[in-house]
């Protein structure tokens, strides 16, 4: 639905969704972007949203974690005093992308893989099977259906063009017999890979409002998620599925934490192998990871998908008691892992 829909128009009504009535103390638009057309479309954006003239914009490209770093750069802006206010987080239009292929991620003497390919690379490393990648899959599948039956991904949603549902949410006859019978695409003799067991390439937006913690108690606004830490790493990159587990076990330690004392954790669904083998590796108990589903069924829209997973954690944490922290991470093209951490205000 969006196949037309360049995307400083699609995230304008966005920046005006959540800008409404704080526009005199934004400082800036901060959007990831990937796949372009290139410029400021941060700027732009802002401008199609008919955001003052006064409010600057800065676009981010860290691949798949621009969105979630646009949001930790924000927070780290606050931190250093450069500003208060912040729109921050990430638009991707795959379908109006003028580039006809992607971009270098790494030296090819290196490792450049496609991220399929990757993907392909984690499994093989890990020991994962087809299958083990498949029951995620359906798992996540059943949870993202439910989530959307609830209605919670409603509550998520701005409205585009009098559009308020996303269009990925048809339900499949017998799912288990779709995911069971796709066969690899990246290795055809020996993968596990599968168009049913990886995300889907989307288009979409995605933002939240960042701001110092003193100025919004003194606008009344109801503050949910508190900025606590963050790491980024980096690996080889031909295991990019992996990268979240370094970024994770450095934030944590260096906040004297554990996975035991994180309440919900929210990985992109890039892949089904990347999730299990970031899983194992951290010992994640599976209530706690991404519980309402993910890109395996509403898709990847690149430099939008960290916001996405930030803007779930904001609504899950609101429907539960009793809950500390909470953590973000994504891993990126080029071996490039980025986690966030927050501490929920209740």
């Amino acid at each position: 639905m969006f196949k037309d829909v360049p995307p400083h128009k699609m995230a304008a009504p966005l920046l005006q969704g959540l800008s409404t009535g704080i526009e005199d103390w934004i400082d800036e638009v901060i959007l990831g972007n990937v796949v372009g057309p290139g410029g400021n479309i941060a700027r732009l954006s802002a401008l199609e949203a008919g955001l003052p003239l006064s409010i600057s914009g800065m676009t981010i490209d860290r691949q798949c974690s621009a969105g979630l770093e646009a949001i930790r750069t924000a927070s780290l802006f606050i931190q250093g005093g450069a500003g208060d206010c912040y729109v921050a987080g990430g638009v991707e239009s795959a379908s109006t992308s003028p580039f006809p292929k992607r971009a270098q991620f790494a030296p090819t003497h290196i490792g450049d893989p496609d991220m399929g390919v990757g993907a392909e690379n984690v499994a093989q490393k890990y020991g994962m099977t087809k299958a083990v990648q498949d029951d995620y899959a359906l798992e996540s599948y059943r949870r993202s259906w439910s989530a959307y039956d609830e209605g919670f991904y409603t509550e998520e949603i701005i409205a585009y063009d009098g559009i308020t549902h996303d269009e990925v949410f048809r339900k499949k006859r017998d799912m288990a017999r779709i995911v069971n019978r796709a066969k690899p695409i990246f290795d055809l003799e020996n993968g596990t890979v599968t168009a049913a067991n990886s995300c889907g390439i989307h288009d979409g937006a995605a933002a939240v409002v960042v701001m110092d913690e003193q100025l919004a108690n003194e606008l009344g606004m109801q503050l949910i998620l508190r900025f606590q830490d963050s790491e980024v790493s980096g690996i080889h990159p031909n295991y990019p599925g992996i990268t979240p587990v370094p970024a994770i076990t450095k934030l944590l330690q260096r906040n004297q934490l554990t996975i035991d004392d994180i309440d919900l954790i929210e990985i992109n669904e890039a892949f089904a192998s990347k999730i299990v083998a970031c899983q194992d590796e951290l010992t994640i108990p599976v209530e706690k990871l991404n519980v309402s589903g993910g890109a395996l069924t509403t898709g990847h829209p690149y430099g939008a998908s960290g916001a996405i997973l930030v803007t779930r954690l904001f609504y899950e944490v609101q429907r539960r008691k009793d809950v500390r922290y909470v953590l973000a991470a994504i891993g990126s093209a080029g071996g490039v892992g980025l986690a966030v951490l927050f501490e929920v205000i209740q």
